[in-house]
């Protein structure tokens, strides 16, 4: 065998070098692997978690491994939340929850999350925002001399309590969503940005500004909650047993009162029932798009022309019509419901601000619109009761399509919401059994 030159061995280690480094910044240019198969699992898990879903808890639940439901709660089952269109939809106004921030104060540096459940074991246990602020008191102003010489400074009462309002979210699709790839989310950002520069350069300044990507204290997208704080369906199901249920996960203790402590009890719900229920929410169908007339056609061209496709983009990481880029955008409700956002902390108390990845009360992710004409009232807080006045509430980095659905006349606009009517909740969702 004969042995090969030295000129073409130095050609062909001159090749080898750039070829593995054209592979990998092609790997991380790319929009990764699509979505080839949807979500799937055992017949007996998915029958196993429906039963877990629809079960009503109470404390000591036989069903449970440790004390059961509580000690507060928001609801008795998941089915009690996720109803509308069936069994895994959306919930109503009165199944809204209230979320709160708590920032750092002087004798706590700390910055705190959480909810206010709505119902309790005990009395003893009971929430209320007024049993929160009695937790987490206003810090109260004073005086405070910076140097020698120079007159005090009023440091002004902080509250260091924010609170929003949330509605429970449709299921519908949640398994496809899961398995989106963070490169998908990632990519089309930073396709979004580049088109939005090359506009830019030809003097076009109309460009939707490109939001953020949500990302857990470990770095993973954020796809799931209405802030992106959590990354994984798993996560999700596990967060929302532990703390609209009070039932403790391995993964996740249960919600703990606001006047107690972490209880030292058995995780309510084993490893096998945590897989059992995600399998069941994971193999929920994903919403459909219906056979539209003319009218929602044209509402489809102009979703697309005034700018709404630009956030809910239509297809993301090879799952179509999911309507979503999953990003943080900054919408400005000029009227907040169920709380205030009030501000930073005062400069002169010298506490830690916000910390910079934690989403900012005005920022919320992309909500995907798959099966939307199903799931009124809209936005976060559902304060909207239609789609056109959910539309008119985009301000912040929506505001100019907000102007340029607004500047439609009467026929396009409502050819808009046609378009919007066209994506229902999936028909072969599990119906809803009627409570006893």
């Amino acid at each position: 065998m004969s042995r090969l030159s030295l000129a073409t061995q130095r050609r062909l280690f001159g090749w080898g070098i750039p070829i593995p480094i054209v592979a990998i910044a092609l790997w991380v240019w790319s929009p990764g692997l699509p979505v080839f198969f949807g979500p799937s699992a055992r017949a007996a898990d998915i029958q196993a978690g429906r039963e877990l879903f629809e079960h009503e808890w109470a404390a000591n639940d036989p069903l449970a491994h440790g004390d059961g439901l509580g000690p507060v709660f928001n609801a008795k089952s998941c089915a009690a939340c996720h109803f509308q269109g069936g069994l895994g939809g959306g919930g109503s106004l009165a199944n809204n929850a209230v979320g709160y921030e708590i920032f750092p104060r002087p004798n706590d540096p700390e910055f705190h999350t959480g909810t206010i459940h709505a119902f309790s074991i005990d009395s003893t246990s009971k929430e209320s925002l007024a049993a929160l602020k009695s937790v987490y008191p206003i810090v109260r102003g004073r005086s405070v001399q910076r140097m020698e010489g120079c007159a005090p400074e009023t440091v002004p009462d902080f509250d260091p309590v924010r609170t929003q309002t949330v509605q429970a979210t449709a299921l519908f699709g949640a398994g496809w969503i899961d398995l989106i790839s963070d490169k998908a989310i990632y990519n089309n950002q930073r396709n979004r940005r580049a088109s939005t520069v090359a506009r830019e350069f030809q003097l076009d300044f109309t460009s939707v500004p490109v939001g953020r990507v949500p990302t857990t204290d470990d770095g993973r997208v954020g796809k799931f909650g209405w802030k992106g704080q959590t990354a994984s369906l798993s996560e999700f199901v596990s967060a929302a047993c532990a703390n609209e249920l009070g039932l403790g996960t391995p993964t996740v203790r249960q919600a703990t009162p606001l006047r107690g402590s972490a209880s030292d009890v058995e995780p309510d719900l084993d490893r096998k029932q945590v897989k059992a229920l995600v399998a069941f929410v994971k193999t929920l169908p994903k919403p459909e798009e219906i056979p539209s007339n003319a009218a929602a056609a044209h509402g489809k061209d102009l979703f697309k022309t005034v700018g709404c496709a630009a956030c809910h983009t239509p297809d993301l990481g090879g799952v179509k019509g999911v309507y979503s880029d999953f990003l943080l955008y900054t919408l400005d409700n000029p009227n907040p419901s169920g709380g205030g956002y009030g501000s930073d902390p005062p400069r002169l108390l010298n506490l830690p601000p916000r910390p910079e990845d934690k989403p900012k009360p005005e920022e919320w992710k992309t909500p995907p619109l798959w099966g939307v004409a199903d799931s009124a009232p809209y936005f976060h807080d559902g304060a909207s009761p239609t789609l056109a006045s959910a539309i008119s509430r985009h301000q912040g980095d929506a505001a100019t399509v907000t102007k340029a659905y607004q500047a439609l006349n009467t026929d396009d606009q409502a050819a808009v919401i046609a378009f919007l009517n066209t994506l229902r909740a999936p028909k072969d969702v599990p119906p809803v059994r009627p409570r006893q």
